[in-house]
């Protein structure tokens, strides 16, 4: 991977929750392009690069987060909630400029989704990877055993193996929580721009039916999905990273 400069730096929150967030931006005409990631996922994984180089080549604004607790930033990885993330995923948007165009992945197309309710003005438009709205909810919990719940409520906290971490993840009673504090498929979702969802049939950590069923609640605003039938949960081949290109230039053209 590329050397990359030290990042910029927001500090969001006060006092005791002040946590400095880092970031990196790249000047260009925009619409600009903003990346959310996912669940202990940073901005050097291979698709936050790859949409950075293409800003590059393409002259475009492109902006890329790490969520308190990820990455370059700071802050405790087991204090992360969907609330905190969502907090300061806005304001990262707020950096972007007028009506950018939000890239969410696995997590971040919860955060994109979360984040929309507060902005001023609706997007240019969302391009969703395997996106897991309610994923704390709809796809953890009901997976977990009654020990495993029963771990993380009356401990706090309980270790998810994980294939992309060998020392797993930590899921917390806040998370759980407060993940039923933000659930937005109970309704009609409504993002005020249209919507490109890219999915791979073999995720084995987010279903295609669960992004259906994000495509059905999105009633009022244009729907496009991509089902890729050998696609994984990553979608970093190749192929996928120009599908990801593909479909953010689309919107921004």
């Amino acid at each position: 991977m590329t050397s990359l400069p030290p990042p910029d730096f927001l500090t969001i929150g006060s006092g005791s929750d002040s946590r400095r967030i880092a970031y990196r931006r790249i000047a260009g005409r925009g619409p600009a392009v903003v990346w959310l990631g996912g669940f202990k996922s940073d901005m050097k994984g291979t698709k936050a690069e790859a949409l950075s180089a293409w800003a590059v080549r393409e002259g475009r604004a492109f902006l890329r987060f790490d969520y308190s607790g990820h990455g370059e930033s700071e802050g405790d990885f087991e204090q992360g909630t969907i609330s905190r993330w969502a907090e300061e995923a806005v304001a990262m948007i707020g950096l972007a400029g007028p009506r950018p165009i939000l890239v969410g992945s696995s997590m971040g197309g919860w955060i994109s989704l979360l984040a929309v309710r507060r902005l001023a003005e609706a997007p240019a438009g969302m391009v969703l990877i395997a996106p897991a709205p309610d994923f704390t909810e709809a796809l953890m919990w009901p997976a977990f055993s009654e020990e495993v719940r029963a771990t993380i409520m009356t401990e706090g906290r309980w270790v998810r193996p994980s294939a992309y971490d060998e020392g797993g993840y930590p899921i917390t009673r806040a998370l759980i929580e407060d993940g039923r504090r933000n659930l937005v498929l109970g309704g009609l979702v409504e993002t005020g721009c249209p919507v490109h969802i890219l999915q791979g049939m073999e995720d084995p950590d987010v279903p295609w039916r669960h992004a259906m069923l994000l495509a059905e609640k999105i009633a009022r605003d244009d729907v496009v999905v991509t089902l890729i039938k050998d696609g994984d949960h990553r979608l970093s081949r190749p192929e996928d990273l120009e599908r990801l290109e593909a479909a953010v230039a689309a919107i921004g053209a």
